[in-house]
This record gives structure tokens, sequence and C-alpha cells, in this order.
């Protein structure tokens, strides 16, 4: 099934290249790619301290990806090499539940993308602001946040594989101080601290927002599967190396930051990693954490650029959005979805960080559980289809793993505030209506739409390896 995903592509817009000779993302630049899909760093995580204090936040980083992360991760890896095609969860679902759905999803996951990636160049310029007040608010901040998201778009159109070897270089020297500051926090380590604990003092609902934000978007990197170097080998692998590394990235600095320092909860706000640098090393490792804490909104930025405007590619592939969204420039890259991700953050940039991640993380869990049913779904609908990457669980086992998951995302949208609920519930009905209108517009022929002629249809594939299984027997 990979190798006819992969297959030539004969007819491309014109100016663009052929799809064999776009060079393909390699496992080490998939692996950050991933890592800023996801984390960043541990950068953003210090509230989950003022929260729950140190002994729940550290067992929730380690427990959390058990319940969330490795579930999520786990089915991306079966489902994006049964799929290894652009366009990731979006296909998912239309396979199982429908084309209707599949939009639905694809709307959905897109907004809540593109209403993350507005909150990157808003924090960048929180992290300079201190240094250059001027960037806090009115026409400097505006124009500087237009800028920066210019600059960063230009990347993207550039080529996946530069945004890749981006972020390596960007991942390694946003890791780089925190390794440092571990190896000095070594000697005024006070294992105790770790264990302080008040049940009477925790603010549930800003550290399970702390925790979610942190250690979700797993799938993201599934829509641009299709981009990958031998996706259905190197994604499983890419996945759980990014894993480790998450895990890693936030559980070091935490058990340094708490276990070196006296503990005084309201200290620990956004940023405070940069003031535990400069106790325990000096002014010279705070600088560095800053503009690593600067630099990794950039990485962020670029990934989820990434997967927002393949995405798009993806369902032109499929049909659902008009052909020229499936447009690729002489980089061989999404110049459309590019240009529409963009146009969406700078839309939403003048949001609140509250409300960018609370609008997010509600669109983000409906598009969740549409995964979860769409997993579920194929594996009863169609168990014969090839899967490069199988969970080693049969179907009970794979829907008693999503339970858990399945419970927090229901607690995430018990705890939204009415105005985030109001606001995501309009967005998603524009979705209802926005699928309808484009399939009367392809009725009447105002835009073209058309499917790509090399992506084949889950029956045929299965029909075909279900006839091949008894003349190999």
């Amino acid at each position: 099934m990979g190798e006819l995903h992969h297959g030539e592509n004969n007819l491309i817009n014109d100016g663009a290249p052929r799809l064999d000779s776009i060079q393909k993302v390699p496992l080490i630049p998939l692996v950050f790619l991933i890592f800023y899909e996801v984390s960043g760093g541990p950068f953003g995580i210090e509230d989950s301290v003022r929260a729950a204090g140190p002994l729940l936040t550290i067992l929730g980083f380690l427990v959390f990806p058990f319940i969330w992360s490795i579930p999520e991760a786990l089915i991306t890896a079966e489902m994006g090499t049964m799929f290894p095609e652009n366009g990731g969860y979006v296909v998912w679902v239309s396979s199982a539940l429908g084309p209707f759905w599949g939009f639905q999803q694809g709307w959905m996951k897109w907004l809540s993308g593109v209403i993350d990636n507005a909150l990157y160049p808003v924090l960048f310029l929180d992290y300079l602001k201190s240094g250059v007040p001027a960037l806090g608010s009115g026409l400097p901040r505006t124009l500087t946040v237009l800028i920066l998201t210019i600059a960063l778009t230009y990347l993207n159109y550039r080529g996946l594989t530069i945004v890749g070897w981006m972020a390596v270089f960007l991942g390694v020297f946003s890791v780089a101080p925190f390794i440092l500051m571990g190896l000095v926090a070594i000697p005024k380590l006070r294992p105790s601290r770790w264990l302080v604990v008040n049940l009477h003092n925790v603010d549930w609902n800003l550290c399970l927002n702390t925790l979610f934000w942190n250690l979700n978007y797993w799938d993201s990197i599934s829509t641009l599967a299709g981009e990958v170097d031998n996706p259905t080998r190197t994604l499983p692998k890419a996945l759980f190396y990014a894993l480790v590394l998450v895990v890693v990235s936030y559980l070091y600095p935490l058990l340094a930051g708490t276990g070196a320092i006296p503990l005084d909860r309201e200290l620990w706000t956004d940023g405070y990693f940069s003031d535990v640098a400069k106790i325990l090393a000096g002014v010279w490792l705070q600088w560095w954490v800053q503009g690593a804490s600067a630099l990794s909104n950039m990485g962020m930025f670029v990934a989820e650029m990434s997967s927002d405007s393949y995405q798009l590619l993806g369902m032109a592939e499929r049909g659902m959005l008009p052909e020229f969204f499936g447009k690729r420039s002489c980089y061989g890259t999404p110049v459309v979805g590019i240009l529409f991700s963009a146009s969406g953050v700078l839309l939403l940039s003048w949001m609140t960080f509250q409300e960018i991640v609370a609008a997010e993380n509600f669109l983000y869990c409906f598009g969740m559980i549409l995964e979860f049913t769409a997993f579920i779904k194929l594996r009863l609908s169609h168990p014969n289809a090839p899967r490069p990457y199988k969970i080693p669980l049969g179907t009970a086992g794979c829907i008693l793993m999503i339970i858990p998951p399945t419970v927090l995302i229901c607690v995430v949208l018990a705890l939204s505030t009415f105005k985030v609920m109001i606001v995501s519930v309009l967005a998603m009905l524009v979705g209802f209506i926005l699928q309808p209108c484009l399939k009367q517009a392809e009725k009447k022929r105002l835009w073209k739409f058309s499917t790509n002629s090399n992506l084949p249809d889950l029956r045929e594939v299965e029909h075909d390896n279900s006839t091949l299984e008894p003349l190999l027997a």
C-alpha cells in the first residue's frame, strides 16, 4: 500500500517539479518536526508547578504520556503507515466515516492548528519585550508580528527539507542550555523537594490544561506523510524517538529546577526557567534560555504551518477542496495551503494566550473523538487492509487503550468556559455549512475538483491483499 501511495504523478502544475524529484524528509529532521509539533522544549510548563506543586507535576509528566501521548502516537503510527499520504487524519476519518465527516475533521483540525500557530509570534515577542519594551503593544508589535510571520512563511515555501533541518538546529540549540542547567544543578539537588505536595491547594484546571497542551498533537505529522522518505518504516521510528525526546525534555528541567532551589510556587510562571538558570549558573545561562525560548517558538511555527498546509494539499488530492489547493511551488511546497495558513495566523494573532489555548484545545478534542472512532471502525470493517505498522493489541485491547484518553477529552471539554464553548461550536457549524457549499460549487463547476488517481481505494487494496494471501500460502 505504501508503494501504491508513492506512485508517480505525471501531471503536475506548470512550473512545479515532478513528485518523484522532490526531496523526501529523512528520519532525524522528522523526529525534530514531531518534537516541535508537540513540544519545542520545556517552555510553558512552569505554570504546572504553580498549579500543583513539584510532586503532582512530576507525576503528571510521567503518567500523562501513558494516558494520552503513547495511545495517540501509536494510533498515528498505525494509521499513518496504513495511509502514507498527505492529509493524514482527514483521510483516516473519510475512509471510515465518509467524506462529510472527513471534511469536518479537516476543518476542525486545520482551524485548531492555525489558532495554535497564532500563539507563537505572540510568545516570541513576549520573550523579547523585557529587553525591547516597544514590542509590548501598538504599531511596533503589529509590524513585528507581520514581518515575523512573512519570514517564517517564506521558509515553509522554500521546502519541507529546509524546515526539517532548521528544526534540528533549533532543537539542539533549545535543549542544550537545559542539559547544562541540569549538570550544574546536580550538587545542589535535594530529592525531598520533589515530594512536596498540598492537595488542598491545587488548581486542577490549570494543571490539566498545561499537561494537555504540552503533550498533544502527535497526529499532526500524519498530514505530511506523503513527503516522508519511506514513511511505512520511518514514521513509527520517528514517533518513538520523538516521544522519548519530548518526555525527557520536560522531566529533566523539572527535576533540576524543583530539586536544586527552594520552592516558591508563586514564582513558577511562564519564563521562570530563565530565572532558575540564572540562580544556578549565572546571567549567561539565563540569556541562553531566553534566546532558546524565543527561537523555540519559531520552530513550532514552521512545523505547525507545514502540517496545516500539507493537510490542505492532501484534502485537495482527495477531492475535498478545489484543485488549486493542490498546486505546488517550484520547491514542491503547497503554496496555496501555506498562504491560507499564514492568513489565518495573521487574522487570529490579536487573541490572548488564554483564549488561543482554550479555543484550540476545544476544537482539537472534537477532532480526536473522530480519529478514535475512525481507528476502531477501520479495525472492524477492514481487518485485512495492509498495516505496515500495527499496534500489538487486538481490537478489544485498542478499545480499552482509548478509553482513558476519551475520558480525558470529556474532562477538558467540561472544564471549558461558556464563551470558549460557544465560539468553538460556532466554528464547527461553519464546517457543516462549508462542505455542502463546496459540493454545490463542484456541481455548478465554479471551481475544479479532482482526485489524485495514484491514491488507491482502501477496499480495492484490501481485496487485492486478501486475493493474494491464498496464492502466497
